[in-house]
């Protein structure tokens, strides 16, 4: 096994997802004009994310605000998803700028869209901290596996990024309907502090198995030599 530099990295992404998902990125990148750029998808990513904080803020006071969330939620797809995707269509490719950039904005998107959740209402602050805590531990990870073994996996029990949108979007309104659950007969709980519990324990085993394959195969790869 030859690492390589972070910057010459290789995409895994063996999402449930991941091959229509790919196919369609790459035949709206071959139809965008040119003045669409890959950093203006990413700043609309971003921006998307922050939208979508503020959105479930302002659910606190008015419901209606939800379904902008999953719209928000479409448009950062859109950005995150297809810029990369569109600076390799065009061979514009910045290995180092792209990935150090986009991941940066990534954590930024989580903070913005977890910290609207937690001012919304309809998840607990704790929980929301601990959320955002395993997400971090789940991309520090990834970030620390990529820089030496030279894979970046964007995917982990067969779950992506695209998944966990439209996990979250359907849970967004769901809340229009109703915005706890009872679970095994017990609560009535916070619909988005059960999801938040499950996702923070999915994200926890997601660390633990692939920290262990990553520390096996680095054991491996390199044997003490007595």
């Amino acid at each position: 096994m030859n690492a390589k530099p972070v910057s010459e990295h290789v995409r895994e992404h063996r999402s449930l997802l991941a091959g229509a998902e790919k196919r369609t990125l790459i035949w709206i990148a071959k139809r965008l004009p040119r003045w669409v750029t890959s950093d203006q998808l990413t700043l609309l990513g971003l921006l998307s994310m922050f939208v979508a904080g503020c959105c479930y803020w302002a659910s606190r006071w008015h419901k209606g605000t939800l379904p902008l969330v999953v719209v928000a939620l479409a448009l950062n797809w859109f950005g995150d998803s297809l810029d990369g995707t569109l600076a390799r269509v065009r061979n514009h490719q910045r290995p180092r700028y792209g990935f150090y950039v986009d991941h940066v904005i990534d954590i930024l998107g989580m903070l913005f869209l977890l910290g609207g959740l937690a001012l919304s209402g309809f998840m607990s602050p704790l929980i929301t901290l601990g959320l955002l805590v395993a997400y971090l531990m789940v991309m520090a990870e990834v970030y620390l596996a990529t820089c030496v073994q030279g894979i970046f996996r964007l995917a982990s029990l067969g779950f992506g990024p695209t998944e966990l949108r439209i996990v979250l979007s359907v849970g967004t309104l769901s809340l229009l309907r109703s915005p706890v659950v009872r679970v095994a007969g017990m609560g009535p709980f916070k619909l988005f502090d059960v999801g938040g519990v499950v996702a923070m324990a999915c994200l926890g085993l997601a660390f633990l198995l692939s920290a262990a394959r990553n520390t096996r195969d680095l054991y491996r790869a390199e044997p003490l030599v007595y």
